[in-house]
């Protein structure tokens, strides 16, 4: 019986969830910053800048609003700080590139940015965790 018990135990003790939440946290943000830099290359590199417009607002703009997510945001994730405000830049930003940018291209090409978003609204959700300068910042504040 205990075996079972182990089994459909639903997890929920607070040391083991901001131990995922630290994990979720930094394996999202650095591998979203390995992306965020090869596209900070691009902002201030000499070549004439070629990314997707899809909201309008111009190539360089649609470009550096996506650097700032991807490259700024994600070091906000890893550290814990501003968590929820930083994942919001990142879930839009992982939206409007599974959803208009892939639109066309099928489920193979929207597949990675729909599982990005996925972990954007769960650290929006729960926040960072214990284990977080979140954490810190609300501790000495009370």
């Amino acid at each position: 019986m205990n075996v079972l018990k182990q089994i459909y135990n639903p997890g929920t003790e607070a040391r083991n969830l901001s131990l995922v939440l630290l994990l979720l946290r930094v394996a999202a943000g650095i591998f979203m910053l390995t992306h965020g830099l090869g596209k900070l290359d691009r902002l201030f590199g000499d070549e004439v800048i070629q990314f997707a417009d899809p909201l309008g607002v111009g190539a360089t703009a649609s470009l550096a609003l996506t650097v700032f997510a991807e490259v700024f945001c994600s070091i906000l994730l890893i550290l814990g700080l501003g968590t929820r405000l930083a994942a919001i830049p990142l879930l839009i930003t992982m939206l409007v590139a599974a959803l208009i940018v892939h639109s066309n291209d099928g489920f193979g090409r929207q597949e990675l940015g729909l599982l990005y978003a996925v972990n954007y609204i769960t650290l929006l959700v729960l926040g960072a965790g214990k284990y977080s300068l979140d954490y810190l910042i609300s501790k000495n504040k009370k």
